[in-house]
């Protein structure tokens, strides 16, 4: 017999602290306050297809049987993982018969991200004949992952994590709670310790019950939870990230817009946050060598040449001493003074190149390798640039068609403060020369 008895009747104490009514769900006031789409759906009982996005822990799968409840629904489970089509089949035919009886079906499918095109096709006729309401749960972009004809069938509704007062509240609930929490075993917590596995469950309300209840049977009774007892039960916190999927383009999108908005602290942070998760570092160096010839280009030529160095630092030298390389970069690109001028003279070239894919190459500047072409005037008044005195000679180098157009225009940052004064000479050399 351990503490809690019968241990193999008892279900983990996030199952058991699981609200019963919205009154006693905590935390999605955007979402459950009076008023709300969602929060009338649900006390109507008149639901319709929805998903649900957000962190794990932040009551999903609670809000679905919430919805089943007070629509007086069947809740029927459907798991992404482990069911197939012919679960699919089982269940709308389930479904048809409770339909024909006047009862309705919510199909709660977890993880709905993980459904492959088969399953998604298998759900749409019966989303839309109404057989079942469907409400899935989802840690992933829906957008990214469920199909346009599904997903314009569902409401999407966006769950955040809860806030550290949220999942002090829901702890000191399951500490009290007699029946269903902890109560019965005379437990006190130092008010530290309650923050501490508020904070540290970030945001997730599983893990900060499943915590608890380690530290309880670690305690047994009329123990008093502690810091210190808080942390052990903790143990590691894990980041949340995934590496293909959207907190993979949204981190890799704060770290890029740090070192653009020169702020070395935000871009060292979301680097870390990357290295820290398992990010692959030579996919962030990548990131770093398009940054530096988007983002700084030619107001500091030298920060290609840093972000390339950084690249082959951490290739010979791996994890960890490489990445101090990534972090030299990120530093040395977010103080770099910033122009963007070589991408949009880049955009404007292509642009251009595609609308005039016929245009000729002026006759001044054509390679004339035979007697031929010679006399036809290949490259007849050609001056070699380097041999003038300012080693540059006014010619026209773009297509008559093209002839007044500037594709790149330094900006008054860095180098290119030095590149526009050259141009400005060369053009007013040129100016002269035409009259």
């Amino acid at each position: 017999m351990d503490l809690f008895g019968d241990r193999e009747l008892k279900a983990p104490l996030a199952e058991r602290m699981r609200p019963r009514s919205v009154a006693e769900f905590v935390g999605q006031a955007a979402l459950l306050a009076p008023g709300r789409p969602l929060r009338e759906a649900i006390e109507k009982g008149a639901p319709g297809s929805m998903i649900f996005w957000g962190p794990p822990g932040t009551g999903k799968t609670t809000l679905a049987r919430l919805i089943a409840r007070h629509a007086k629904h069947e809740f029927v489970g459907f798991s992404g993982v482990s069911d197939g089509v012919p679960r699919i089949r089982e269940i709308m035919a389930q479904a048809e018969e409770r339909r024909r009886s006047g009862r309705g079906t919510i199909l709660f499918v977890d993880e709905i991200h993980r459904l492959n095109k088969a399953q998604q096709d298998a759900f749409l006729p019966h989303v839309e004949r109404g057989t079942v309401t469907l409400i899935g749960a989802t840690t992933e972009n829906p957008s990214f992952e469920v199909n346009g004809a599904l997903l314009s069938r569902t409401r999407v509704f966006v769950l955040e994590p809860l806030t550290p007062a949220d999942l002090s509240l829901v702890l000191e609930r399951a500490l009290a709670d007699a029946e269903r929490g902890l109560g019965a075993l005379g437990l006190s917590a130092e008010p530290a310790a309650i923050t501490r596995l508020a904070v540290e469950a970030d945001g997730d309300a599983r893990r900060a019950l499943t915590a608890l209840e380690a530290a309880a049977e670690h305690l047994g009774k009329g123990g008093t939870i502690t810091v210190a007892v808080a942390t052990d039960a903790l143990q590691r916190r894990f980041a949340r990230y995934d590496k293909s999927g959207e907190e993979h383009f949204n981190h890799i999108s704060a770290y890029h817009k740090a070192l653009r908005g020169s702020d070395p602290q935000g871009a060292l942070y979301w680097l870390a946050r990357m290295i820290a998760a398992g990010e692959d570092p030579l996919y962030v160096a990548r990131r770093t060598i398009r940054f530096a010839s988007e983002d700084v280009g030619l107001a500091d030529p030298q920060a290609l040449g840093v972000a390339l160095a950084a690249r082959e630092a951490f290739h010979i030298l791996g994890s960890p001493e490489g990445e101090l390389a990534l972090a030299e970069a990120a530093i040395y690109l977010a103080t770099c003074p910033k122009s963007n001028r070589v991408y949009t003279a880049w955009g404007a070239a292509l642009e251009a190149a595609r609308a005039t894919p016929a245009a000729p190459v002026p006759m001044l500047i054509r390679n004339a390798t035979t007697d031929l072409m010679k006399d036809l005037g290949y490259g007849k008044g050609y001056a070699y640039a380097p041999d003038a005195p300012d080693a540059y000679v006014p010619q026209d180098y773009l297509p008559d068609e093209l002839k007044e157009r500037a594709f790149y225009e330094p900006s008054a940052f860095g180098a290119e403060k030095d590149i526009a004064e050259r141009m400005r000479h060369w053009a007013e050399l040129k100016r002269r020369a035409s009259k």
